[in-house]
């Protein structure tokens, strides 16, 4: 880890997290990292849809890039070989 966050949490979080941290056999450290990853991820997924569903109704954003740029964009953001 780079950087050291500290964030006050209540007696209930505290028990949340040691709980999930027993359950998945890890840290409670980790268990914070992996809420985030998925709570992220869930944003992510989110923020696709609603793209997706602006697009369906003709209703795009000034700056989408052109096919080629965003099937790049698209492959690093999910590591993807590219395959032009």
């Amino acid at each position: 880890m780079s950087e050291r966050f500290e964030i006050r949490l209540s007696d209930e979080y505290r028990m949340k997290i040691r709980e999930l941290a027993t359950h998945y056999e890890t840290t409670a450290s980790d268990a914070v990292r992996r809420a985030i990853d998925e709570l992220y991820e869930e944003w992510r997924i989110e923020q696709r849809r609603l793209l997706v569903e602006r697009m369906l109704t003709g209703e795009l954003p000034d700056d989408v890039p052109d096919p080629e740029e965003l099937s790049r964009q698209l492959d690093a953001t999910y590591d993807l070989p590219d395959i032009y």
